[in-house]
């Protein structure tokens, strides 16, 4: 079985992408590709990895989860989506890094499903406003307590997936930048459901809907019929160009209130994020979707 984990970061989907899988769960059930609800994974995942912080796996562990939660339902490949796989807000930062609980759950989740092809998937978002956004869900002592020790100058996902392929080597990584997630969404649907390109989906432009004014969907839509020949990248460029013009700005626009968050500071942690992405694209074993 092909076992997937959609693994957030936080503040990035918000639920968007589990919530279009569940719009395509009787299509992808017919392709053989399960989409269990939130609630039936949720709870319980947490339960069993908060046991692995402390113990090894049980050897039924893995029958036992997939009998739970597919409650009978017979499937090639599985779906999984939360932004806790890894712990809450609260551990999003730590030990001088992003998620430091990562690797060893990753390892855990790959050790259950040891005769699986384990895949993770990963939104990662620029540390200028996934740092305030982590820090503004947090008490103030937790946020006081959450940048202890953290150097901003040396925080970077690069840490994190180095530490996720050293301790899960055999986990296929999936990762892509928020920032992009717009012009790739369809493309990010179809990869978790392991779909080719060009497969029809549901909502493969329902985060688009939500950043764009009507007046600028209707007239996407009616473009992309007036254009059925169009590729995929040729449709990301049809999207930047409509975004362009028809963006709301509120919806894409991120207002950062943070003391001490000073344009320099953004600036400097933009083009230190840049660097890290491409880095992270030569990481061996890493797929990186890029529009």
């Amino acid at each position: 079985m092909q076992v997937v984990f959609h693994t957030g970061a936080h503040g990035t989907d918000d639920d968007r992408l589990i919530r279009c899988l569940l719009s395509n769960k009787e299509p992808f059930s017919q392709r053989g590709i399960a989409v269990p609800g939130p609630a039936q994974y949720r709870a319980l995942f947490k339960k069993v990895l908060t046991a692995l912080d402390e113990a090894e796996p049980e050897p039924q562990a893995r029958e036992v989860l997939i009998e739970t939660i597919l409650d009978g339902e017979v499937a090639d490949r599985v779906i999984f989506s939360d932004a806790n796989f890894f712990g809450s807000h609260w551990s999003a930062l730590g030990k001088g890094m992003f998620y430091p609980r990562a690797a060893p759950r990753m390892a855990n989740l790959q050790s259950i499903f040891a005769y699986d092809q384990v895949e993770m998937f990963m939104a990662i978002r620029n540390p200028a406003s996934f740092v305030p956004d982590i820090l503004g869900a947090l008490p103030e002592k937790g946020a006081a307590e959450a940048m202890d020790g953290i150097d901003l100058n040396k925080l970077h996902w690069t840490g994190l997936v180095e530490s996720i392929r050293a301790a899960a080597p055999n986990v296929q990584l999936t990762l892509w930048c928020n920032e992009d997630t717009p012009l790739i969404w369809a493309q990010i649907i179809r990869d978790m459901a392991g779909l080719e390109h060009g497969n029809k989906i549901v909502g493969g432009f329902s985060l688009l809907s939500e950043i764009m004014s009507k007046e600028g969907m209707v007239r996407f839509r009616a473009y992309l019929a007036e254009h059925p020949e169009l590729s995929e990248m040729q449709k990301r460029r049809v999207i930047a160009a409509f975004l362009d013009k028809y963006a709301l700005e509120d919806a894409v626009e991120e207002e950062l209130d943070l003391p001490g968050w000073t344009h320099e500071l953004v600036d400097q942690l933009t083009e230190r994020y840049d660097e890290d992405v491409f880095s992270l694209q030569r990481i061996p074993g890493v797929q990186f979707i890029a529009p």
